[in-house]
């Protein structure tokens, strides 16, 4: 294990620093020097290397994964680039040395096989501290971006290649070839261009798909026939009525997509929508040429993960909220009378009052949520709830918290504590 290695957590690798032939010949004394620059992989690595072997890290196609850009100069080291930016170039390069005689003829196959794909991009949204990302569209392997060293920098990266799209025979079951994440670093010159290298530094990697993910995921979407049983009660003020149809989720406020939208509207709404890469392949395509493409069409376009995340934001598909429950304002008067549930009727109580229902569509599942969806249901601010109780079948009253699974809580009634 290298001496940088031990410097940092399991989950926080350094990358295997790459010396050039004159930086390999250098005296033992120099050799050994902590160097400027150290690029850390926020990923585990695989424990199955051996002890003496250089580190694997297994990434999943097309999930972003942070690299630290580290300054590591000693005091008065490279004073030329105080104040100033450097420019880090990213490559995602075989490191198999047979793979490496026929890159060129690697990467324009797996190009003819995913048009319109890139190996390598840019999270730019997640990413902290980088200027001026670029991703040339014809290097499909490589970006490169600005960055200042004295200043929090994060980049999050992006590999949409598999390991197992290079190996020679695909029979299923292949171990997939290994990657090289490779960096370079440069400073700006007199001719205000980034060509003096300073630093280069790589790192193993393989590649896999991710388990597949059902289309929509939907976790206890309706309420449970408990809570269909009985009223859910709030002590809010008073108010009746008598809806007899179970409201629909809210409308999305999203920015949907029409047949009519032009070519220039419809390169604004790929912008807005994170779909900045896509706006070159999709220059002349109107809003009814995009909307005509099928589910298949997108993902052979933009690729597994971006395809099916532009198909449903195309289909302006809605994500349906993992609870559902509905709420009632109730009386106060009605509250302290502490009518047994049995002695109300389906819509209302004994004395005919009818109450209206509202649903509260939960996403996080937590207290806190539930908390504020009340107080704005009700327009009342959420410091005015300090706690809120579920009644259970004995009529006692549990305290709601995070750790209380809510396909029970919402069995029973609930009571804000105002």
């Amino acid at each position: 294990m290298a001496e940088s290695e031990k410097q940092y957590p399991n989950l926080l690798w350094p990358f295997a620093e790459v010396f050039s032939q004159e930086e390999s010949s250098l005296p033992p004394d120099t050799e050994n020097e902590i160097l400027p620059f150290q690029y850390v992989l926020c990923a585990a690595t695989s424990p199955a290397v051996k002890l003496h072997d250089e580190t694997l890290t297994y990434l999943n196609q097309g999930q972003s994964y942070e690299i630290r850009m580290l300054d590591n100069r000693k005091l008065g080291e490279l004073p030329e680039i105080n104040g100033k930016l450097v420019k880090s170039i990213f490559r995602v390069v075989f490191h198999d040395r047979r793979l490496q005689y026929t890159e060129h003829q690697q990467l324009e196959g797996w190009r003819w096989n995913r048009p319109g794909d890139r190996i390598l991009d840019i999270d730019i949204p997640m990413s902290v501290g980088i200027i001026d990302p670029r991703a040339n569209p014809t290097q499909l392997n490589t970006v490169e971006f600005l960055w200042d060293p004295a200043k929090r920098t994060s980049v999050f990266i992006q590999v949409h290649c598999i390991s197992t799209e290079f190996t020679m025979r695909k029979h299923g079951g292949e171990k997939g070839v290994p990657f090289r994440v490779q960096i370079d670093t440069f400073k700006e010159n007199e001719n205000g261009e980034y060509t003096e290298h300073l630093h280069s530094a790589s790192c193993q990697i393989k590649v896999f798909k991710c388990s597949p993910w059902p289309e929509i995921t939907y976790v206890n979407n309706s309420p449970s026939p408990g809570f269909n049983s009985s009223h859910s009660s709030f002590s809010l003020g008073e108010g009746n009525g008598s809806p007899n149809h179970q409201p629909e989720p809210p409308p999305p406020v999203t920015d949907n997509l029409l047949p009519t939208t032009t070519p220039q509207e419809a390169q604004q709404w790929l912008h807005r929508n994170r779909f900045s890469t896509f706006t070159r392949l999709f220059t002349n395509f109107s809003g009814a040429d995009l909307l005509k493409l099928t589910r298949d069409d997108v993902i052979q376009i933009c690729g597994p993960a971006d395809g099916i995340r532009l198909f449903n934001a195309l289909k302006g598909r809605m994500v349906r909220p993992r609870l559902t429950i509905y709420v009632c304002q109730e009386s106060l008067q009605l509250r302290e009378q502490q009518q047994p549930p049995q002695q109300k009727q389906e819509d209302g109580d004994s004395n005919g009052t009818f109450f209206v229902y509202h649903a509260i569509y939960l996403e996080e599942l937590t207290a806190v949520e539930l908390t504020e969806k009340i107080a704005q249901l009700f327009n009342i601010s959420p410091h005015q709830i300090s706690q809120i109780y579920k009644q259970g079948p004995t009529g006692i009253h549990v305290l709601i918290s995070d750790e209380v699974s809510f396909s029970v809580l919402l069995s029973y009634l609930l009571y804000p504590s105002l």
